[in-house]
């Protein structure tokens, strides 16, 4: 047995990730390291050449990740050392969530804490025996250096290997207990009567009232959490507080819209710059939400401005959205968004000082200082006082002289695969943003979107593929793909009212209900949505998603999911599958709300009295129903748009009229109000149901 693999024979040429789509991994396609992309290959040459696996995992828009590639990765001693005493395994983290979180749990059993670069070493059997994240070049301040880690695990591999053997047995013990489903509230008649008060209560100790959003630095806009204080009267300041701080916060892109990934201080001043599609897609809704109940046009104005970067810059030209977009620009973290009094002068001239206390950049407290030595104190910008309507055109005219001058500036990279989930997302805010305001523009995008994915991501058997890039799709769909496109597909329907939108969604249900759920034969299985489907090997365990990190968990998608097909197929088992899925996380939801905000709003909607809006007639005279009906926020009621009543048990025994004007059907709890054409009737209807 040789020491070190054989060399490629042109150590120019890519090395292995060069046949990768992922642009995190061909972002190492030359590294001297001899990377191996997850999968079959990798694992044979571990158990051919007895070593174990150093996996690394990133993602392309991770600024630590950058760090350690440039430090370590891009180091031929350090290459030539990981080449010499390991399989060296690359995974994009976004390109296979599920082996992320599975090995994720050991880096948070041996170090307390998570987060990428994620540096875990296997056996050949895929167990893994330690774990961490970012290690630097060299000791520093208690963390060992990347070659000490590797020096001891191998001296440990070949000299004692017994205490590999007992630590992978240890870890992938724990592994499987922490994705284990908890025992729940298995009772009849469901969870805790006081367990939407108890999370109300809960996040209000946990709320900012000072500055919005919930905790202390960093600071995430938790989108879930918000969607579900919107539901409820004594939690809705709270969400509009922490709207319209990050609105007016450095996390908002104050020039080219959008949100940043988080805050790094309690005041949404400083961001960490990167730009997620999931994060804007998700805060679009709550956007448009909150300016449905509030009427506060600064709320529109975020979400349409943010659909317009969306659609400027992460759009493909076939119709999908990319992934991401870099907190670094050429190497340098955050340089292209922030700005210095002198650049403010040059630009504006008499007025820069006036825009300077607009945009904060006078504020001696604000500044950020890029990590780099020819950069000194620059400032982020934000809105400290918001801007007064007698200020709008005004300063609209600097922002536009400041944003185009920045678009001569080096920019940050995009992350140009298309992930079927986060478009799920992306669907959905473009379909609530077509029917909030009625600009058919959007609902274009919105179909592109689904007429893309009908085309591209469709797998055998009609499940949806997780990854498209370069014409080419690939890896099974996981559970966020089929939920998340399928909750997609049901906003489009209620924007666009047609019907085989709803029924692809019905039909991602139930290959979900066969091949994710486990619910046992009498309701007596685990009770959880599983990440991946029974249709594929198992790595280690099978995992349950329930916690919302930045996006609406997977087992909460699949239980919201379930309750609309409930009530809109008339289908008792999903409601019991429903009910089922949230009483098995009623522990949690009482212990620690703040994070399972997707399992609050499916408890809220199972809470709900059922309700109904049935809108019948052509699309043109259902129009100015359809108006009326997008000013009233109307989270738990189905939406059920048709010429000709026909296709759902919703609309069974209704019918448009004769002479082809439009009709609504207005039903609270199976009790329906008399059919009805004239508007000033049906906003009192709808009034009714907010009651």
């Amino acid at each position: 047995m040789t020491d070190r693999p054989a060399p490629h024979t042109d150590r120019l040429a890519p090395n292995r990730l060069g046949t990768e789509t992922s642009p995190y991994l061909r972002q190492h396609m030359h590294n001297p390291v001899d990377w191996y992309a997850w999968g079959d290959e990798a694992f044979a040459a571990a158990r051919e050449q007895d070593r174990p696996i150093l996996l690394s995992v990133g993602y392309s828009t991770c600024h630590w990740c950058h760090v350690m590639a440039h430090e370590s990765f891009e180091n031929a001693e350090t290459a030539s050392y990981m080449n010499a005493q390991f399989v060296n395994v690359k995974l994009d983290r976004e390109e296979r969530p599920d082996v992320d979180g599975l090995y994720m749990s050991a880096v948070q059993a041996m170090t307390g804490s998570g987060g990428w670069p994620m540096t875990v070493f296997l056996t050949p059997d895929l167990r893994p025996f330690y774990a961490g994240t970012y290690f630097p070049p060299r000791d520093m301040q208690g963390t060992p250096s990347f070659m000490r880690v590797m020096e001891s695990v191998a001296n440990t591999w070949k000299n004692e290997r017994g205490k590999l053997e007992s630590n992978a047995e240890a870890l992938t013990a724990h592994i499987r207990e922490a994705s284990a489903a908890p025992q729940g509230d298995h009772q009849p008649g469901g969870w805790p009567p006081e367990l939407l008060e108890h999370a109300l209560e809960n996040l209000s100790q946990l709320h900012d009232p000072v500055s919005g959003g919930f905790g202390r630095a960093p600071k995430f806009p938790s989108p879930t959490t918000l969607a579900f204080l919107l539901t409820q009267s004594s939690g809705r300041e709270m969400a509009l507080h922490a709207l319209k701080a990050m609105l007016r916060g450095g996390i908002y892109d104050q020039l080219g819209g959008g949100f940043h990934r988080y805050s790094v201080d309690a005041q949404w001043r400083v961001p960490h710059f990167e730009k997620m599609l999931y994060d804007n897609a998700q805060l679009v809704r709550v956007l448009l939400s909150g300016y449905t109940l509030s009427g506060d046009t600064e709320l529109l104005n975020g979400a349409l401005d943010t659909l317009a970067y969306l659609e400027r810059e992460m759009l493909s030209p076939e119709g999908g959205f990319y992934s991401a977009q870099d907190a670094d620009s050429g190497g340098i973290e955050g340089l292209t968004f922030v700005w210095t009094p002198q650049e403010f002068r040059d630009l504006l001239g008499d007025e820069a000082e006036e825009m300077m206390a607009v945009f904060g950049v006078s504020d001696p407290g604000n500044f950020y200082e890029p990590h780099h030595p020819e950069f000194g104190r620059r400032s982020v910008l934000y809105l400290p006082a918001g801007v007064a309507p007698e200020q709008a055109a005004w300063v609209e005219a600097a922002r536009q002289k400041l944003l185009a001058s920045r678009a001569g500036r080096i920019q940050p990279g995009t992350d140009d695969k298309v992930l079927t989930g986060w478009n799920g997302l992306m669907l959905s805010a473009l379909a609530d943003a077509a029917r909030v305001t009625g600009d058919a523009h959007w609902l274009t995008l919105a179909r592109r979107n689904r007429d893309f994915v009908k085309a591209n991501m469709v797998g055998q058997g009609g499940a949806l593929l997780h990854t498209y890039k370069d014409g080419q799709a690939k890896i099974s769909g996981l559970l966020e793909d089929q939920a998340l496109y399928a909750l997609g597909l049901m906003a489009l329907y209620r924007a666009g009212g047609e019907l085989p939108d709803l029924l692809w969604a019905r039909q991602l249900w139930q290959d979900i209900r066969q091949h994710y759920w486990d619910g046992g034969e009498e309701m007596d299985g685990a009770g959880v949505f599983y990440t991946t489907s029974s249709q594929e090997a198992v790595l280690l365990t099978r995992r349950a998603e329930f916690f919302d990190a930045a996006v609406l968990s997977s087992h909460a998608a699949a239980t919201q999911l379930a309750v609309w097909m409930a009530r809109y197929f008339a289908d008792e088992e999903a409601e019991q599958i429903a009910r089922r899925a949230v009483q098995t996380y009623s522990r949690e939801l009482l212990a620690a709300p703040a994070g399972l905000g997707g399992l609050l709003f499916a408890a809220a909607h199972l809470l709900a009295p059922e309700t109904e809006v049935a809108l019948l007639g052509s699309t043109e005279a259902r129009q100015p129903l359809e108006r009326e009906l997008a000013g009233h926020e109307l989270p738990f009621t189905v939406l059920a748009l048709s010429e000709t009543g026909e296709g759902l048990p919703v609309l069974e025994g209704r019918s448009a009229d004769q002479d082809g004007g439009g009709v609504a059907y207005v039903c609270r709890g199976r009790v329906c109000d008399l059919p009805t054409r004239d508007l000033e009737v049906f906003r009192a209807q709808l009034n009714g149901l907010n009651t």
